[in-house]
């Protein structure tokens, strides 16, 4: 049983790493991004909400956050097992993620560690209009005070790695790490 939390900066390649992962684990990649478009795209009640706060410019609540997770991971998909990225974001998700889980650990939580300024470029590579040097410096910001605290409480399960090299070469590193925690 695969069950994995993936932590990091905006930029850090989590999403990247989660595809990969989940093809070579055999498990689902969760991503709250995701989990967002597909209820807004199918028009749930979750998902109106949710474009309402988005629309407005609002942070979607973790209420809605959560309730979005515990209806995902009980689709039999994630019997065997799942990839959480962007979730749980802070100790309140996290909470709410153990009691969702009905007690049952998580396997791990991989933090992927990289020097800001090497964020701040591959962001600002993206062309992303709203991708200004002021704005990803916030967002890095908000990460930090949120993962804190998240990093402390996990601190059992933690397993940090280099996020900087090839695709490959990162994936590689997580699936060794994975293996070697048993």
């Amino acid at each position: 049983m695969t069950r994995v939390v993936l932590v990091g900066p905006p930029g850090a390649g989590k999403g990247t790493q989660a595809t990969a992962l989940s093809r070579r684990l055999g498990v689902p990649h969760i991503s709250t991004g995701d989990l967002f478009r597909a209820h807004i795209a199918n028009g749930t009640e979750l998902g109106l909400r949710v474009k309402a706060i988005i629309d407005s410019g609002g942070l979607v609540p973790d209420e809605i956050t959560n309730e979005m997770v515990r209806v995902r991971l009980a689709d039999e998909d994630t019997r065997a097992g799942f990839l959480l990225d962007g979730f749980p974001r802070n100790t309140g998700q996290a909470d709410f993620l153990r009691d969702a889980l009905g007690g049952v650990d998580l396997d791990a939580v991989v933090e992927f560690k990289i020097d800001e300024d090497v964020v701040v470029g591959r962001l600002l590579g993206r062309g992303r209009v709203d991708d200004s040097e002021d704005v990803i410096r916030h967002r890095l910001d908000v990460y930090r005070k949120e993962t804190a605290p998240l990093l402390e409480y996990y601190a059992d399960k933690l397993i940090t790695l280099d996020a900087v090299g090839e695709v490959d070469e990162i994936t590689g590193r997580v699936l060794s790490a994975l293996r070697d925690r048993g």
